[in-house]
């Protein structure tokens, strides 16, 4: 991805749950290093991440402890972090929308 747009999302959300720093730092790199064309791209990548429409991811991290719900914009191989949260969190918001 040529741009993911807003990694202070994630560092505001590392600094409030310090066990999923690393986690997203990992992820961040991964994804910035990524040639995402595509959702099945993704799940060569990750496994496990869940393709909703509007194209919208949701990853899981730290072993499914943390929701992570990104937009992606394929062709301008742009990112925009939408949601981290706990599944708590995760189940009052409509992940399709947000």
């Amino acid at each position: 991805m040529k741009r993911i747009i807003a990694k202070r999302t994630l560092r505001e959300f590392w600094e409030k749950h310090a066990d999923s720093e690393q986690y997203l730092k990992t992820w961040y790199e991964t994804a910035k290093g990524s040639n995402w064309n595509s959702p099945k791209d993704i799940k060569e990548t990750y496994i496990n991440a869940s393709i909703l429409k509007g194209s919208r991811v949701v990853f899981n991290i730290k072993g499914n402890s943390y929701r992570l719900i990104v937009k992606f914009n394929y062709e301008r191989q742009w990112a925009f972090i939408r949601f981290i949260g706990t599944h708590v969190e995760y189940d009052r918001i409509d992940a399709d929308t947000i």
